[in-house]
């Protein structure tokens, strides 16, 4: 498991601060297939996750559901025959917060989870 999708999300409120553009940077060595967007001025963690059927991108979506769920932070998801994309962003600061790093990091280990079976 990666250090980032070990570490504890943090309270986030209307006047915490986003991500500079440095600490994205810095999070994306560890967030290698993940992109770095604007969409519409804000900031957005994207990565697309491939697979062999609509049935094994339906569970990897389920999957994401159920860990946003538990962590009460939920992406955009689209689900495509044998693609799943997912963007992660704080909706209440309008950019990049540390729990987008940390949930794109756990969607990564939930991925390779995936493949091992």
């Amino acid at each position: 498991m990666s250090t980032l999708a070990k570490t504890p999300l943090q309270p986030c409120r209307k006047d915490t601060p986003k991500l500079s553009a440095q600490e994205i940077q810095a999070a994306l060595q560890e967030l290698p297939d993940w992109q770095h967007l604007a969409m519409d001025t804000i900031d957005v963690l994207v990565r697309t996750f491939p697979f062999g059927s609509y049935a094994e991108a339906v569970h990897f979506t389920n999957q994401i559901a159920a860990l946003a769920d538990a962590a009460d932070h939920h992406p955009a998801i689209t689900l495509e025959w044998g693609k799943v994309t997912i963007s992660w962003w704080t909706h209440t600061i309008g950019g990049l917060h540390h729990n987008d790093l940390v949930m794109a990091a756990r969607c990564d280990e939930a991925n390779a989870g995936q493949a091992s079976h």
